[in-house]
């Protein structure tokens, strides 16, 4: 009886194209274009594959993505705020809105079309001669005037202190934590304005959220073990501008810095066997204080 020549390997995945080269994973043959680099050796693209996804992808001390470092969520927020600014000059139709205001000798632009809807605004009748306001079920006004400003000065006093601070606070937390420090923060600062000013008084400015960023990095700083002396002067700085210059809206700039602590407080010290549901958990509370805050104040101004 003849013995049979012996077989040529093959691909697994190629099976015209013999090699001799093996997976050094699951020993399985493989062609030069299935080849993998490996720390030793060549794997298949199935095993490679396979192995990253038993890795754990990277985290922050916080439990964020490390993909925060490139600062998307602060740019992209910059460039919403921009936006909101170029569409409230076009409403306008005139230069007052980037600039000829009443603030800082003409500086700050003036009310157009476009903030008059925005605005944080308790209950007033507009130019329109209509009764509007968060009380009259404009709620989405806590929202929007977080990304409106008077004029160009205003808009870049805000956006360079978002700039300098959120790609510190986005490349710690990560972006979705980051974000949500940042909407959660502006939005308390807006619920305090519409609390405590008077309900004919229009507010916007990212100002709010802003603050609630110095509250959250001093946080996040120290809870790194980190030196923060250098940023608790440009606090004060920015606390005592708040005080002393007419027309800021303080209890929105007191507001943002203490819900924006709050929710510093719930990133940073969450435990870490159940990290990622206390956050939510936090978080989602902070918001429904919020909204009973604003039912309140909506229930109050009605009577």
């Amino acid at each position: 009886m003849s013995e049979s020549p012996p077989t040529t390997p093959v691909c697994y995945r190629h099976p015209g194209r013999e090699t001799y080269i093996r997976c050094t994973r699951c020993d399985r043959p493989i062609c030069p274009d299935c080849m993998r680099e490996a720390s030793v050796g060549h794997q298949c693209p199935e095993c490679v594959n396979e192995g990253r996804r038993s890795v754990r992808p990277a985290r922050t001390a916080f439990g964020g993505g490390t993909a925060g470092r490139h600062g998307y969520v602060t740019k992209a927020l910059i460039a919403v705020n921009v936006l909101f600014l170029l569409a409230s000059i076009a409403s306008a139709r005139g230069g007052d809105a980037a600039v000829g205001g009443s603030g800082f000798g003409g500086l700050m632009g003036g009310s157009t079309p476009l903030t008059e809807w925005g605005a944080v605004l308790g209950r007033a009748y507009l130019s329109d001669y209509t009764l509007g306001g968060i009380a009259e079920g404009q709620w989405y006004r806590l929202v929007t005037a977080m990304f409106l400003h008077y004029g160009v000065l205003h808009l870049l006093l805000n956006m360079w202190a978002l700039w300098v601070l959120g790609r510190s606070l986005e490349a710690n937390l990560g972006r979705v934590r980051f974000a949500a420090l940042y909407l959660i923060a502006g939005l308390g600062g807006n619920v305090a304005a519409y609390l405590f000013s008077s309900p004919r008084a229009a507010t916007v400015g990212a100002s709010t959220a802003v603050f609630g960023l110095f509250a959250a990095l001093i946080i996040i700083e120290r809870r790194l073990g980190r030196d923060i002396s250098r940023i608790i002067p440009i606090l004060v700085i920015n606390l005592v501008f708040t005080l002393a210059v007419p027309g800021i809206s303080i209890p929105g700039h007191l507001g943002g810095l203490v819900v924006g602590a709050l929710m510093a407080l719930v990133l940073a010290y969450a435990p870490r066997s159940r990290r990622t549901l206390v956050q939510v958990t936090g978080g989602a509370l902070i918001l429904l204080i919020l909204l009973a805050l604003v039912l309140f104040r909506t229930a109050e101004l009605l009577t």
